[in-house]
């Protein structure tokens, strides 16, 4: 595997893991995102933070990613 591509196997593995759990009925991220899409009515302090907490594995998924793919080093 080349060097660049082993920089997104951690967050990648955070994103299927803590940023999916718990999996069943549906991944937790999935639903927060839904009620926040649905006008978040209803949603305290502690949903937001768990919206935060499952999705900053996926916002340091998708940073990486766009320095892998896009960003040139010199």
């Amino acid at each position: 595997m080349e060097e660049k591509y082993k920089s997104l196997l951690t967050p990648l593995m955070a994103s299927l893991t803590l940023g999916l759990a718990p999996f069943f009925p549906e991944p937790h991220v999935w639903g927060k995102i839904k009620w926040v899409m649905g006008g978040a009515n209803g949603m305290a302090l502690m949903d937001w933070g768990d919206l935060l907490m499952h999705g900053a594995p996926w916002l340091w998924l998708i940073y990486t990613a766009v320095n892998v793919f896009f960003i040139k080093k010199k």
